[in-house]
């Protein structure tokens, strides 16, 4: 029996083990798309103790307690941080085949130096050791995001930021890693949201241009791109139920930018019609500037009205969305292929059935302009565990180019979810090490080599331009 969590933790191979050990682990880390808040890396914040690194904001955990009938007072109430994290221990010691409890304890090994198991008999041992080392200097933020060989991140900014953090971290020269702005446009694209109008007067305003038509929209939001381009922005994220392709001639998109701006509702198929025109006006501006375009799909959210009433967004009561048409993701990516505007463009789905769609679209669309122009992105959300991550590598290797591939992505809001990354690579290293063991690929190390570091580091280097050396 294999010793929990060793050196060799996930890998069932020799090989598997020299890929990791030897590239994957000294390979630095790139977190292209993330929802950490840059006003904490600028402020180089402090944590009281571990339940506000650990638990504030982390929907993931919160889900689990639920599960487990834990009041929501010791989730996202305001029970005493010692007493939520003390119930998150007794949840976390049974989450046996759940990736949270992987998760916990890496990070527990990593941050806190502790080898032990959280439960509800150690609750009070590893409370008081965390909180002890988190008064260290070197446990701030910018020292968790340093210890965790962290190179370059990217945060999610609307368009209407105005990136004051950005500027006050690119202008600290006592702290060297890169904190660039990705642009996720989805309120202005939300044209059936009740804060619709609401946010165009706030874009307005910071654009200096006046909102009366859709033309003018595009105006205003060009010229934030210009500001976020200035900020080194190159990088945008989309939160879509689905890639949809409603097309619809400039009056009638007009037509429909009209109607809204009286206040009235937009039918379903104006919905969809307006938000085709937005994605492929925003498609051919990422083309033109190089920009990198990601499209997360596949997620039904703030279900449970009750609840979401209570605790708003992002608190956990999202779920997989089935409906994810590939027709109408394979013709939107056509639309802006056959004027040769397609930008890099990386395909995410929250549903695992999607792998194989995505699998096929790929390839459609690949072209010289760029090694693996268009990606299919790591396994997402309820899809990052052991499981989700396989069969996402295996399904882009079946179908695609793995070896191409831009790796993994934290998409937290926590500054010790870095460690995901290496549950990453311990998967990737055991999956490749497994065909070189089975006799399915040759134990070449110089090209083993390459294909660690490419999908661990350098292939996103490369795909999104970063100003980074490759290792």
């Amino acid at each position: 029996m294999k010793a929990f969590m060793d050196q060799d933790f996930l890998l069932q191979t020799r090989t598997a083990s020299e890929l990791y050990h030897k590239y994957a682990e000294r390979t630095p880390v790139l977190d292209y798309h993330c929802h950490i808040n840059p006003a904490e890396i600028a402020d180089n914040r402090r944590f009281d103790n571990i339940t506000q690194v650990w638990l504030g904001g982390d929907h993931y955990k919160w889900r689990f307690m639920r599960s487990c009938g834990v009041e929501e007072a010791f989730i996202t109430g305001d029970a005493p941080d010692e007493e939520k994290f003390f119930k998150w221990a007794a949840c976390v010691g049974k989450a046996i085949g759940n990736p949270l409890f992987h998760w916990t304890h890496l990070e527990l090994q990593r941050y806190f130096g502790y080898t032990g198991i959280l439960n509800k008999n150690t609750a009070k041992e590893v409370w008081t050791l965390c909180n002890a080392k988190l008064k260290e200097d070197s446990m701030r933020v910018r020292g968790l995001i340093k210890r965790s060989n962290v190179t370059l991140l990217c945060t999610t900014d609307d368009p209407a930021d105005s990136l004051e953090y950005h500027q006050k971290i690119a202008a600290d020269d006592t702290f060297d890693v890169k904190v660039l702005p990705a642009w996720r446009p989805d309120r202005a694209m939300n044209i059936e949201k009740p804060d619709f109008l609401a946010y165009l007067e706030k874009l307005a305003a910071v654009s200096k241009t006046a909102i009366h038509s859709f033309q003018d929209l595009k105006e205003a939001l060009r010229r934030r791109l210009d500001f976020f381009a200035a900020a080194g922005c190159c990088v945008s994220d989309h939160g879509l139920a689905y890639v949809m392709y409603q097309p619809a001639s400039d009056e009638e998109i007009e037509a429909i930018f009209a109607k809204r701006l009286t206040g009235a509702a937009v039918t379903p198929l104006e919905e969809l019609q307006y938000k085709t025109a937005f994605m492929l006006y925003a498609g051919r501006e990422y083309h033109r500037r190089n920009w990198v375009m990601q499209l997360h799909y596949g997620c039904k959210r703030d279900n449970n009205t009750l609840r979401y009433a209570q605790s708003g967004a992002d608190t956990g009561y999202d779920c997989i969305n089935t409906y994810t048409p590939s027709d109408q993701l394979a013709d939107f990516l056509n639309a802006l292929s056959k004027t040769d505007e397609l930008p890099k463009t990386i395909l995410y789905s929250l549903n695992p059935n999607d792998n194989q769609a995505i699998g096929t679209i790929l390839g459609c669309f690949q072209d010289a302009s760029a090694y693996a122009k268009i990606q299919q992105g790591s396994a997402w959300w309820f899809n990052d565990h052991k499981t989700g991550m396989q069969e996402q590598m295996l399904s882009l290797a079946n179908l695609g180019n793995l070896s191409g591939f831009v790796g993994m992505l934290t998409d937290s809001r926590s500054f010790l979810s870095y460690t995901r990354h290496e549950y990453f690579r311990r998967i990737l290293c055991n999956l490749i090490g497994n065909w070189v063991e089975d006799g399915e690929f040759p134990a070449d190390m110089e090209t083993l080599e390459e294909i660690v570091k490419g999908i661990s580091y350098n292939n996103a280097v490369r795909y999104f331009g970063f100003d980074l050396k490759t290792v």
